[in-house]
């Protein structure tokens, strides 16, 4: 089902019995397009859970709900654990050693995988603290507006001022728990985790390429838990369906890998700004779609 929840709700009040849901089936086109919206956007540093709330709302189609936005991430979690195959099973068995033998902690592997972990408890925390205002306020295309122009011009500055030296085998302990709150801020639709995450690389002085492949491992255990969490809401009440959520999230899968791949290669001769004023002039777009009424915010 996609689901839509009363308009009078404002930007972050808490959901209460009276705030109906309407929901209605998503379609076969809607699911592809919502596929291809995620698995597109997801890497780059543009906000696929924004994506998700705004391309509807310019189609005319309902919001599709943050259950649905969660576990068709699952299918562009799939295409980053398959294209980093390698990586995440040579950190997870020297994360597993170093567990029982002390003398393996000082492998890179072992503490990146340390590191991973400790940059996920806070958007865990944050997560679970504020989930019902993530559901409804935070979904609201003005608060997605600023957050697409605000963090827009983050990354910019994360350009400007970053050194662009550390490669990823430079990362530290104190650099990998600083990006953990950077990534808590993609909770709001409009941030992007990736945008996020890339930006506080770049301010920590790590190379575009560095900083986008820890977004990438990053995002696995985050993603994946969220996916997980939500998955009971699938095809259950006034869920999300099974079909199109099951049809989304292999379209994600496919398209998310090829994302994958394609901004890893860019990232290695191009800046972010390109981005920058993608995000910047789409948050104009919105505000000015708003103030004529030709959008509803919620």
């Amino acid at each position: 089902m996609n689901c839509q929840r009363d308009a009078a709700a404002g930007p972050w009040s808490r959901p209460g019995p009276a705030r109906r849901v309407r929901c209605r089936a998503v379609s076969t086109l809607e699911a592809i397009v919502l596929g291809l919206v995620q698995g597109l956007t997801e890497f780059l540093p543009v906000s696929s859970s924004g994506h998700l709330r705004v391309v509807p709302a310019l189609l005319g189609w309902d919001d599709p709900g943050t259950a649905f936005t969660a576990v068709i991430q699952l299918g562009t979690m799939a295409a980053v654990v398959i294209y980093f195959w390698t990586d995440l099973w040579r950190i997870a068995g020297a994360w597993i050693g170093s567990l029982t033998d002390r003398s393996r902690r000082s492998d890179p592997d072992a503490r990146m995988g340390w590191y991973l972990i400790a940059a996920t408890v806070p958007i865990g925390l944050f997560g679970l603290a504020f989930k019902d205002q993530i559901e409804s306020g935070a979904r609201d295309l003005r608060l997605i507006a600023g957050s697409l122009i605000v963090m827009g011009l983050v990354l910019l500055l994360a350009e400007q001022v970053g050194t662009r030296r550390k490669e990823l085998a430079d990362l530290t302990t104190r650099d990998g728990v600083a990006v953990g709150p950077a990534q808590s801020m993609a909770l709001v639709p409009g941030v992007s985790r990736s945008g996020a995450t890339i930006s506080a690389g770049l301010f920590l002085g790590y190379k575009r390429e560095a900083a986008a492949r820890f977004s990438f491992l990053l995002s696995v255990p985050a993603v994946v838990l969220s996916g997980l969490f939500q998955l009971k809401d699938i095809g259950a009440g006034d869920g999300p369906g099974l079909v199109p959520t099951v049809v989304a999230t292999l379209v994600s899968f496919v398209v998310g890998y090829a994302a994958i791949a394609w901004l890893l290669r860019y990232l290695t001769t191009h800046s972010t700004l390109v981005f920058v004023i993608y995000r910047v002039a789409l948050g104009l777009l919105l505000v000015g779609l708003l103030a004529g009424g030709q959008l509803e915010p919620r």
